[in-house]
């Protein structure tokens, strides 16, 4: 059901990218989309009564990886959470310097300004 929630948040996010005129609703679109797969991840990770991955003094190591989480999925999010930050800002960068030069965050608005 979860994993479900998260495609719908995707298809939320892949649907403001896809039919959107406004460039900084086209990059909300975007980080819903990252943040849709970030969740979905992390859900990949997760174990249901899970411990951290760190082993204790008389356990077995049959016993420790039955109950430990991965901790894999955690930080692959974590890198991609700081590299969607330096998307965001950038796209966001060019959204400004777009409005300064055209006057307006219209895409159609903006072809037929070209030049």
């Amino acid at each position: 059901m979860v994993y479900a929630l998260c495609f719908v948040l995707f298809v939320i996010g892949l649907y403001c990218t896809l039919t959107k005129k406004n460039i900084v609703k086209i990059v909300i679109g975007l980080t819903i989309m990252e943040y849709a797969v970030n969740l979905f991840l992390v859900l990949l990770g997760y174990r249901k009564d899970g411990v951290a991955p760190i082993v204790e003094e008389g356990a077995g190591p049959l016993e420790f990886l039955a109950r430990s989480v991965d901790p894999l999925p955690q930080a692959l999010v974590v890198t991609s959470i700081v590299i969607g930050l330096g998307v965001t800002t950038l796209a966001i960068a060019l959204c400004v310097r777009l409005y300064e030069k055209y006057g307006t965050f219209d895409i159609s608005e903006i072809r037929r300004l070209k030049g």
